[in-house]
Order: structure tokens, then C-alpha cells, then sequence
């Protein structure tokens, strides 16, 4: 069965970094673009970033233009988001996902905090 499973979330300072994993299984993986969300305490989800099936092309929101990066290694059947000059309103629990014929499918998430 599809399975998408994140990691790398945690406590990061402001200006500090992180990277996020999601480690994918049950269905192609190369075949599909993927997508990085995010929930912030009492609010709605926020689509974050997008990537092309082979990686040629990257979209992120305009809260995170400029500061993370999508990328993937279809090798690996992993998908990343590298997070830089992190600020403490890019705490939220982030999920990676993609879109399928047979649905939407998510990830469990992983909770990243920034905080002094």
C-alpha cells in the first residue's frame, strides 16, 4: 500500500536550518509530482512547495520563496525539503503528498518548531 513517511522535523532556532525527508513506498514514486504542506497551530493547511515528477520544475508558496527548497531522488524514492533562514511562523507540522487517480495521499507529518 502507498506509504509516505516524513522525518527530520524538530526545534530549530530562528535563522537556523532544517531538512525534511519523506520517504515514499507502494506506487511509483518517479511517476508522480510531489508536494510539501504545512499546518500551523489553530490554522488551515498551507500548500508549501511543489516538484515536477523528474525534477525539472520547483514551485514554492510566497512565505517560503527564497528560503526552502524542494528536491527529490527518484533513486531513493525520497522527496526533501531543505529549510533555511527558519522563522518562528514556519512552525507547523509539514506533510508531504501527491495526487493520484485513486486520490490524495499524506504522510503522518512531522512537527518542526522554531523557537529561541
Amino acid at each position: 500500500q502507498v506509504q509516505l513517511v516524513e522525518s527530520g522535523g524538530g526545534l530549530a532556532q530562528p535563522g537556523g536550518s532544517l531538512r525534511l525527508s519523506c520517504a515514499a513506498s507502494g506506487f511509483t514514486f518517479s511517476s508522480y509530482a510531489m508536494s510539501w504542506a504545512r499546518q500551523a497551530p489553530g490554522k488551515g493547511l498551507e500548500w508549501v512547495s511543489s516538484i515536477y515528477s523528474d525534477g525539472s520544475d520547483t514551485y514554492y508558496g510566497d512565505s517560503v520563496k527564497g528560503r526552502f527548497t524542494i528536491s527529490r531522488d527518484n533513486a531513493k524514492n525520497t522527496v526533501y525539503l531543505q529549510m533555511n533562514s527558519l522563522k518562528p511562523e514556519d512552525t507547523a507540522v509539514y506533510y508531504c503528498r501527491f495526487s493520484a487517480g485513486t486520490g490524495d495521499y499524506w504522510g503522518q507529518g512531522t512537527q518542526v518548531t522554531v523557537s529561541s
